[in-house]
């Protein structure tokens, strides 16, 4: 897993809440084990025709948002089934960070193992960035894991909370098995006894 210290990019706008994994990563998708791959189906349903043309209207689809490194939607984002494919597919999209007021729990503990940072922030300062980022194509954010801050260019800066546990898996880029590896030679130890 790729760590995660300090993220500047364009932020895209998703100005809906109660996005759940169907529509992250819509169900007839799911046929691989391997995390990579998933990005193009992400928002499948609402970014493509059913011809499989883009929706011009859709977010991703429009120029000012292209390259975006942060996601930022409305509440109870992630919410729905369980499935570790929405994570995989935000992901491979190139999010590195998903802002909303809230997170269903088992999307967030996912986004964590994947690298990603889930940040929720209160309910009016994630509606300002949504609202700046949909009259600003382009708006950009710092989002420092580091110092834990995120930032734009204009002067608006916010300090954020965030476990002290899942942060320092972030920074080093460790998921569960990168974690249990590094106790890989007590755990060897242990065994030949």
């Amino acid at each position: 897993m790729q760590p995660l210290r300090r993220v500047e990019g364009i932020v895209a706008p998703l100005d809906r809440a109660d996005v759940d994994t169907d529509q992250i990563i819509p169900k007839q998708f799911l046929k691989r084990v391997e995390r990579a791959g998933y990005g193009q189906f992400l928002f499948n349903d609402w970014r493509f025709h059913p011809d499989g043309s883009p929706r011009a209207d859709f977010v991703l689809n429009q120029p000012g948002h292209a390259g975006a490194a942060i996601l930022a939607a409305g509440r109870n984002f992630g919410c729905g089934s369980s499935r570790e494919h929405a994570a995989w597919s935000i992901a491979d999209y190139g999010f590195r960070v998903v802002i909303a007021p809230s997170f269903a729990d088992i999307f967030q503990a996912n986004c964590y193992q994947n690298g990603i940072l889930p940040l929720a922030l209160p309910e009016q300062e994630a509606a300002g960035v949504l609202a700046r980022a949909i009259a600003h194509p382009g708006y950009a954010l710092t989002v420092d894991l580091e110092a834990c801050t995120v930032a734009d260019a204009a002067g608006w800066r916010l300090g954020f909370e965030i476990d002290d546990f899942r942060r320092r898996c972030l920074l080093e880029g460790l998921d569960d098995i990168g974690l249990t590896l590094q106790y890989e030679s007590e755990i060897t130890r242990f065994e030949t006894r």
